[in-house]
């Protein structure tokens, strides 16, 4: 995919605006046909990438399409698949089976571009950078403790929103991956 088709992708994400930590749903959402049509017309403009399920599911889980987005992403038995099907269980939220499919994922390829993108939001929490970015490196058990932790305050605490905002940075970095 080009970097227009990422671009294209992560518009519908931004439709919705950022997910919650939980499963939602959100009044922004797509509707699952509308957003399945979107993604089909985005597919048939740029072609087909190799993993146009799992970038599927993972936009479907976007939009709080929990169960849709579960059952593309566990049929794809490797670490791709188990990184949006971890991601998924953290939304649920089903922290423990998250961190067994985080577990399954292993060191994933695409961990040092979250680590990237996710290290500029949190300048000003150290202690959360500490958590989820020892050493500069992407810890994806650390993020889900600091989701299931997180999603106990306020929705308009400003940890759970940057929170949020990390999750987004994750989902774009997954995003840019799966469509490389």
């Amino acid at each position: 995919m080009s970097s227009e088709t990422v671009r294209a992708a992560k518009a519908l994400l931004d439709e919705a605006g950022l997910a919650d930590l939980g499963p939602g749903p959100r009044s922004e959402g797509e509707s699952l046909s509308s957003l399945n049509a979107k993604i089909d017309a985005l597919f048939d403009e740029h072609g087909r990438p190799q993993k146009a399920e799992l970038i599927r599911s993972l936009i479907l889980l976007w939009h709080d399409h929990l169960e849709p987005s579960h059952c593309l992403s566990q049929d794809k038995h490797n670490p791709d698949g188990s990184l949006v099907h971890a991601i998924m269980h953290r939304r649920e939220p089903d922290y423990s089976n998250a961190k067994y499919w985080w577990r399954s994922t292993g060191e994933h390829v695409c961990f040092p571009d979250i680590a990237s993108k996710v290290e500029p939001l949190l300048s000003d929490d150290p202690d959360l950078a500490s958590q989820i970015l020892p050493k500069g490196n992407w810890d994806s058990h650390a993020f889900t403790d600091a989701v299931s932790a997180g999603i106990r305050e306020p929705a308009d605490s400003p940890r759970h929103q940057l929170l949020k905002e990390v999750q987004r940075a994750e989902t774009d970095a997954v995003l840019e991956y799966l469509a490389s």
